[in-house]
């Protein structure tokens, strides 16, 4: 063979193996940056925060999510005539639950939910214990489910991907927040989860009193002091104090409602442990004003009954928590007074510029 021949086959060659190696590799869509979002940590709070390393906070993120949870066609069922949102239960005039006089939300498909709601308050402070019973272990994990639960949506993955990406407008907005335009579940709970994790409340009349603002009323701080003490109404162990500004311990427990348990969703129903036999979380006692109805079952309309509850009608079971100090003479026993100081303490929790907080509302205009 020819040197010239010799060239031609051996560049031949390198020519046929450069494309190969070119057709190899994948097509590099280049991804749009984006900024991060910075929790400002109100003073007194936790310092470590419930963010996942695999969906860290972004501007972009966090109104995407906003976005989500406010839009109707979410729920993949427009073409049933059915439209349904995170916001058509968790209201934010009622710290993003459904409020009075439903003690239960109804799904998209007229079914209700097997337990009261709990209120968006603080949640990028939550260990990983989510719900009643503590068993979602993520806010993505929660809204992946909702989109199934036949209580809740009633749909799909797919048909939420679909309703998401027949929006043009919607592809921008993914690509701004995750570096590309794909539109998956994935990414759709990611982007409602970093916008919950924004919701926060720490300017509660308690909150300025604590930083020097403003002073509490006498019969306000006799309701603290109620609060905090065992041998008063004893609420610290399970829902905190001053040292705890989430007034919650994210904790369970079965706290003297009944002595027979019938409910397939408690926390021993994730835990197996008996002890958790009609465990259930304490919720925070942040804006516990507007959060009626009360209890996992809703059984409370008003915080008087609540105070009544724990003065007079506690209930003992072999599984009471061992916090309920006053399970043994049914309850902590406070005089009309007392209970009325109580109220008034837990009436500065209140944080009316949480329920009013236009970043938290839906926005003025969606994709299109």
């Amino acid at each position: 063979m020819s040197t010239r021949v010799l060239e031609l086959v051996l560049g031949f060659v390198l020519l046929s193996f450069l494309g190969c190696q070119y057709d190899m590799e994948p097509e590099l869509t280049p991804l749009v940056p984006t900024t991060p979002y910075i929790i400002e940590i109100p003073p007194g709070f936790p310092t470590q925060l419930n963010i996942p390393d695999d969906n860290p906070m972004t501007l972009e993120g966090v109104a995407l999510g906003r976005m989500l949870f406010y839009d109707t066609r979410l729920a993949g069922r427009a073409g049933e005539g059915k439209f349904m949102s995170c916001s058509s239960c968790h209201i934010q005039d009622n710290s993003f639950i459904i409020g009075m006089p439903r003690p239960y939300p109804y799904g998209l498909d007229g079914t209700s939910t097997h337990h009261a709601m709990l209120p968006m308050i603080n949640l990028v402070w939550n260990p990983g214990q989510y719900g009643w019973n503590g068993s979602v272990a993520s806010i993505e994990e929660d809204v992946l489910a909702v989109i199934t639960d036949p209580n809740e949506f009633n749909s799909t993955f797919e048909k939420v991907e679909n309703a998401i990406r027949e929006v043009p407008g919607y592809a921008d907005l993914f690509q701004k927040a995750f570096g590309t335009k794909e539109i998956n579940v994935d990414r759709i709970s990611k982007a409602i989860a970093q916008f919950v994790r924004t919701l926060i409340s720490s300017d509660a009349k308690f909150d300025k009193y604590l930083r020097g603002e403003v002073q509490l009323e006498q019969f306000e701080l006799q309701g603290f002091v109620l609060f905090t003490t065992e041998e008063g109404a004893d609420c610290f162990h399970c829902h905190g104090g001053s040292g705890n500004p989430l007034f919650t311990t994210n904790g369970f427990y079965n706290n003297g409602k009944d002595s027979v348990f019938t409910d397939p969703s408690d926390r021993y129903s994730f835990t197996g442990d008996p002890m958790d036999i009609g465990a259930y979380k304490a919720p925070t006692l942040r804006n516990i004003e507007f959060t009626a109805p009360y209890m996992h079952d809703g059984r409370f309309n008003t915080l008087d009954e609540v105070i009544g509850f724990y003065a007079h009608d506690l209930v003992w079971s072999p599984y009471i928590d061992p916090l309920m100090h006053h399970i043994a003479t049914g309850g902590n026993q406070l005089t009309p007074i007392e209970k009325g100081q109580l109220k008034d303490f837990l009436l500065t929790l209140s944080d009316t510029s949480f329920l009013q907080n236009p970043e938290f509302a839906s926005p003025a205009e969606f994709p299109e």
